[in-house]
């Protein structure tokens, strides 16, 4: 083949010699051009036909002789592919093509190029396998694959090249071991394969690299222990092996590393304790320890590394005192020692004199006061002490333009808080909670324009609140409740446009609730419980509109009747209005279907509980009592359990004996009245019965009769005719109706002839749908039952399935982390409806995203009952011998048979959550040995813990922004608990919902 080309080139040459002189590089050069489908001008302008040699075009290197040696057009947005020609370049000693768009393989031709010293493909989009050959190259020193899109095996032959001092192959899909033969480059100083898929252990035959400086591995899935023979690499400078699978403890071995600076070896599982001689490393700059099961006290040996600048060992076991003497002869920039169990105090030299960064020492045991000298370090950007036994008072600070984040709450700190802090102009957060502070808010906090975040709640502070804070206009969230502060609450505050949270409870406010608070648009949890606050509830709460946490007003004086408006608050959960001296009708809150909790005792409201709240009788009978003119109109579904208890009286119940009768007279019409009462019960138990005789002897419904919907459904679809299609399930096929009136429809017909199960599964369906009405939930409009099949009318939903849009559509949507929040709450709402509203409560028993639809507002409505199962509370564990459902969706303990329990739908909803994080099905090729994604995600997060590694690529740069990260991780988090192997251990749709509104992000592991 290779014979072919050269001869077809040479013909070519020939060719052309009548009209060029260009050398035979230069026509090799332009050969490559036509393999590239963009060529920016510089190029194009400079690379001529008409010239004699290369030498002078851009990016090219010529010797003496017009040879060319060597080609770098290194970021120039070249794209197209790497042709074979490039063999032909023979004197070739640099090709440097970085920071490009090449795609295809890395041609086998390349190997050709017998004198290249440097080869530099990095930072383009090269697939397929590296060329084994390489190792023909036997001058070559530099070589960088990374960036690309490379898989397979690191070609063992590249141990061949023994001239090697640099190697990078990192940021590709390497999957298999790392070569041993590697080993073979005595010459080689720096080596990188980091985040690729490699297994296996670490070559012991790197102990033969003695010239090597940087080694670095991490983010792959690496497993068994440290080689002890790492450290006879005398050279090394830097270790990172992060994020893999490593156990076993750190080789004392590594502590002859004299000259290493960075060690990394956080996010794996080594166990023991840090070897005595690691601290001994006088070089040691930089020591990340974090997320391992490390324990051990630290040595008196670690104070002497007056070089250490970072040291994080969090997440980990590690006990005792840190030593005092700790960071006198150091540069500490970062320390970050939480989530250990440290005793004793902090040492008090971390930060005189120096440029520390982060102090975060939160999560431990540590007890005595704060360092002074904290408060003097101007550097110190991030402070976390929180949940210690820290003691005494909080330290004056300095004039600080660099601390953003202070969180020293969960403590015993006492004293006032210093007007100081209002010297830290950067601080965006400052949490304070749960101590015993004492005296008023200082005035000095209204300096700090850029605050985002105050809470001082649980405190025992005093005094109103400074009109100060309005200087505050970037307040997101302000807690500060349960204390004893009182006053009204300043006007001033209305300033605080973007505030989602006010927390004022449990303290003595007075006055008015403020009529500015209708500003707060942005506002989500509004916490004014007791207090002292009278008057009226101001309409202008309806205003509210982003309000779905709570709002809470009980506990005051507040007086009059529940505004109307407040019924515009169509997304609140939890309303808390008891312990006041409201009047009036509860009408305005029917229709609030968000609610999931409501409490309204203790208050004077009369007349009947509206329909919407009729269910949360069944949790909560208490919420409603002490309103001595309240009453229901029927009968919960708990029966006299929750209504007959005193708390609530039926509406038509006469409040006490009639009279004029004597208990003779009651008598005889309490026994008639049950007479009565039980002949009606048997008569329509008798028809009941005769109905469901009748219709399975017909085997039709009795709504087989003519429809005018029916026949405007059938004109639409042309008598379901199959260009209507719009999807095909396990329960039917379902086709689109647009009717006259610019109405659409879906219509899922289900074929019943030699299937009885189908008929059985549609009966099921209306059953279910004819009893629940969400919001979230399909609604159904009619059906039509006939002896072979029957039909039923949704109202057809314009985006489709949730698996249409993650998996189907071509271009994929575009589909924001805010859109898919949305899809996921909405889904959790409807299931948490089923689990508690209906009665008995409702299992769907097939949660998947085919059966989760999408309206024009990317509104989530679960659909399809057809399998869903009717559960009566008194048999919780019902068992069916078959098993239903969608495999990938099934529960552990469904695998070979069916439990009704919503557990099982619990899981369901937890894969449906990965779906929506990953954009990955349920079942996937990619997974492997994984086989569907609960085992991917499981395997990937027990490796990495890092959600780059898991969340789909397209909301990849929504991880950049902090928040929007730390909501994706806490919504991961929630799935991984869904999908709990265990079903006794997942939680319920109610928990579930709670911890998606109340995502509350703990510390994040971060790379320093």
């Amino acid at each position: 083949m290779q014979f072919h080309f050269l001869f077809l080139f040479l013909c070519f040459s020939v060719s052309i010699t009548t009209i060029t002189s260009l050398s035979s590089d230069g026509l090799v050069l332009l050969s490559l051009l036509n393999h590239w489908t963009f060529v920016p001008n510089p190029i194009s302008s400079s690379w001529n036909l008409s010239d004699s040699t290369p030498c002078n075009w851009v990016g090219v290197e010529c010797d003496p002789a017009h040879n060319v040696l060597a080609l770098n057009v290194s970021s120039y947005d070249i794209s197209g592919q790497l042709g074979s020609e490039i063999g032909n370049l023979s004197h070739l000693e640099t090709l440097v093509l970085s920071s490009n768009n090449f795609s295809g393989q890395i041609p086998m031709e390349l190997a050709d190029c017998s004198l290249l010293e440097t080869l530099d493909l990095s930072g383009n989009g090269f697939s397929g396998k590296v060329p084994d050959n390489l190792d023909k190259l036997g001058n070559l020193q530099y070589l960088s694959l990374s960036d690309n899109y490379l898989e397979g095996q690191i070609p063992s032959s590249i141990g061949n090249c023994k001239n090697l001092v640099y190697l990078d192959l990192s940021s590709n899909q390497f999957s298999g071991g790392v070569p041993s033969a590697l080993g073979n480059c005595t010459g080689l100083e720096e080596f990188s394969a980091a985040v690729n898929k490699l297994v296996g252990p670490i070559p012991s035959s790197f102990g033969l690299l003695d010239k090597l400086r940087i080694l670095y591995l991490p983010e792959n899935q690496l497993s068994g222990r440290i080689p002890p023979e790492l450290g006879k690499c005398k050279s090394l400078t830097e270790l990172q092996l992060y994020s893999n699978q490593l156990v076993g403890e750190i080789p004392d071995e590594l502590g002859m590393l004299t000259n290493l600076q960075d060690l990394e070896l956080f996010q794996n599982n080594l166990t023991g304790e840090i070897p005595v001689s690691i601290w001994k490393i006088q070089t040691l700059q930089y020591v990340h320890l974090y997320m391992n099961n490390l324990t051990g006290e630290l040595p008196l040996e670690m104070t002497e590394l007056k070089q250490l600048k970072n040291i994080t060992l969090y997440n980990n076991q590690f006990y005792g005192v840190v030593p005092q003497a700790f960071g006198i002869n150091s540069s500490l920039v970062w320390v970050d020692f939480m989530y250990n169990k440290f005793t004793g105090s902090i040492p008090p030299n971390l930060c005189f004199g120096k440029q520390l960064w982060a102090l975060n020492m939160g999560f431990n045991q540590f007890q005595g006061t704060i360092p002074s000298d904290v408060g003097s370090c101007s550097t110190l950007w991030r402070m976390r002490l929180e949940q210690n036994n820290l003691t005494g008072v909080l330290p004056q600070f300095v004039k600080n333009s660099e601390l953003s984040y202070m969180d020293i709450s969960s403590n015993e700190i006492s004293g006032e808080i210093p007007s100081s802090l209002g010297n830290c102009s950067s601080l965006t957060t400052i949490i304070l909670s749960m101590n015993n502070l004492t005296g008023v808010i200082p005035e000095e906090l209204g300096y700090l324009a850029d605050l985002q975040k105050l809470n001082l709640s649980h405190n025992n502070l005093v005094g109103a609140l400074p009109s100060s804070l309005s200087n505050c206009t970037k307040m997101q969230e302000f807690d500060v409740g349960s204390n004893f502060l009182n006053g009204s609450i300043p006007l001033s505050l209305s300033r605080w446009t973007g505030l989602s949270k006010l927390v004022l409870s449990e303290n003595r406010f007075t006055g008015g609730i403020p009529p500015f608070l209708s500003e707060f648009e942005k506002l989500s949890e509004l916490q004014l419980g007791g207090n002292l606050l009278g008057g009226v509830i101001p309409s202008s709460v309806g205003a509210l509109q982003n309000l779905f946490y709570a709002m809470n007003l009980s506990n005051n004086a507040l007086t009059g009747e529940v505004p109307s408006d407040i019924g515009k608050l169509m997304m609140l959960q939890r309303l808390d209005l008891s312990h006041n001296n409201l009047t009036g009708s509860l009408r305005v809150l029917d229709g609030m279907k968000s609610l999931i909790e409501v409490n309204v005792s203790f208050n004077g409201f009369t007349g009947a509980v509206p329909e919407t709240l009729m269910n949360l009788l069944n949790s909560s009978s208490f919420s409603f009592s002490s309103n001595p003119s309240l009453c229901v109109s029927y009968l919960p579904s708990c029966g006299y359990t929750c209504a007959g208890n005193n708390t609530i009286k039926l509406c038509n119940s006469p409040s006490s004996k009639p009279k004029g009768l004597s208990k003779v007279g009651i008598a005889f019409i309490a026994v008639g009245s049950s007479i009565l009462v039980v002949s009606l019960l048997y008569l329509l138990l008798y028809l009941f019965c005769l109905s469901r005789r009748t219709k399975k002897e017909l085997g039709v419904s009795d709504r087989e009769g003519p429809s005018s919907l029916l026949t405007k459904v059938m004109e639409a679809t042309e008598n379901l005719n199959d260009r209507y299609i719009i999807g095909r399930g396990a329960h039917g096929t379902v086709y689109r109706a647009s009717l006259d009136d610019d109405e659409d429809f879906a219509v899922k017909k289900l074929v019943f002839a030699g299937h009885e199960g189908t008929r059985l599964s549609m009966i099921r369906e209306l059953q279910t749908l004819g009893k629940i009405k969400h919001r979230n939930l399909v609604k159904l409009e009619d059906f039509w039952l006939r002896k072979d099949y029957g039909l039923i009318l949704y109202r057809y939903m314009q985006n489709g399935s949730l698996h249409d849009v993650l998996h189907e559509i071509s271009p994929p949507l575009i589909l924001e982390w805010s859109v898919r929040y949305k899809i996921a709450l909405g889904t959790a709402y409807a299931l948490e409806y089923l689990h508690y509203d209906c009665v008995p409560p409702i299992v769907h028993r097939d949660i998947k995203p085919m059966n989760i639809l999408l309206d024009s507002e990317m509104e989530a409505h679960i659909s399809d009952f057809g399998i869903a199962k009717l559960l009566d509370q008194s048999t919780p564990s019902t068992i069916s011998i078959s098993v239903v459902g969608t495999t990938g969706y099934i529960a552990p303990e469904n695998a070979f048979r069916t439990a009704n329990s919503v557990e099982s739908d619990v899981y369901g909803y937890g894969v449906v959550l990965l779906e929506l994080i990953t954009r990955r099905k349920a079942l996937d090729p990619s997974f492997m040995e994984q086989t569907d994604i609960v085992g991917w995600v499981r395997s990937v997060w027990s490796d990495t813990e890092k959600i780059d590694r898991i969340v789909d690529s397209s909301i990849m740069e929504e991880l950049l922004d902090s928040s929007i990260r730390d909501q994706i991780v806490d919504v991961f988090l929630v799935a991984l608990s869904c999908i709990h192997n265990d079903p006794k251990k997942r939680p319920m749709m109610r928990d579930v919902i709670k911890q998606l509104l109340d995502v509350k992000s703990p510390m994040r592991s971060t790379k320093f």
